[in-house]
């Protein structure tokens, strides 16, 4: 790990060179993927709310729909980088089709034919993605941003996919017909989540960049 990003080295010549792209290294990459792995089974049953406050109410909270599911996968992509974004999800998505039922709507073979999977499996990249953006530069708020914000549209890219292949290869087995419910699902699984989705980077962002100036990396 990179313990003082912020110190420039000077070269033989008494120049600064210029900064060098933070890194963390294998054992942190394997801490991350673990606390990762875990961060995605929890968040996925946790759904996000935003708080509100009325006079004639006072206080109160309300739903946007979604889980702090992609978050949990960002965030590990911006704290432990690209490989231990990729290797949580691995095992998450192992774990889902062989032995646990850590995903939404449970787990196993057959969720492969679910409509939502294609954005499970979008995970790996985005996480990787996420990962790798974060890490090529010191940590800022408008790079971890840029970072988190490049993996939502990768994991959204990866469903969008999936569905198409789906409706075109086993529409029998899926029940996801071409093109008819495809803009519906477009909506429900992409447009409808994606505000909320922000927020939730908003959070990741803020989380991360204060995880890496405190552990300085």
């Amino acid at each position: 790990m990179n313990t003082n990003p912020n110190r420039q080295p000077k070269s033989r010549r008494g120049r600064e060179s210029p900064p060098r792209r933070a890194s963390a290294s294998v054992p942190n990459e394997l801490l991350w993927a673990l606390i990762g792995l875990l961060l995605t089974i929890f968040s996925t049953f946790v759904p996000v709310s935003l708080a509100s406050w009325s006079a004639t109410t006072g206080l109160s909270s309300q739903k946007l729909g979604i889980t702090y599911q992609i978050g949990a996968v960002l965030l590990t992509g911006c704290l432990g980088g690209k490989n231990a974004g990729l290797l949580a999800q691995v095992a998450y998505i192992f774990l889902g089709l062989t032995w646990l039922p850590v995903f939404a709507q449970g787990g196993g073979m057959g969720y492969l034919k679910e409509a939502s999977f294609g954005y499970i499996l979008g995970f790996m990249p985005g996480a990787w993605l996420c990962g790798w953006l974060a890490f090529r530069w010191r940590a800022k708020i408008e790079t971890l941003a840029l970072s988190a914000f490049a993996g939502l549209l990768v994991i959204h890219l990866c469903g969008l996919l999936y569905m198409l292949g789906l409706s075109i290869f086993q529409p029998q087995a899926s029940q996801i017909t071409f093109p008819d419910s495809l803009p519906t699902l477009f909506m429900n699984y992409s447009v409808w989540p994606f505000l909320g989705q922000l927020v939730v980077i908003c959070v990741v962002v803020i989380i991360a960049f204060f995880f890496r100036k405190l552990l300085f990396y």
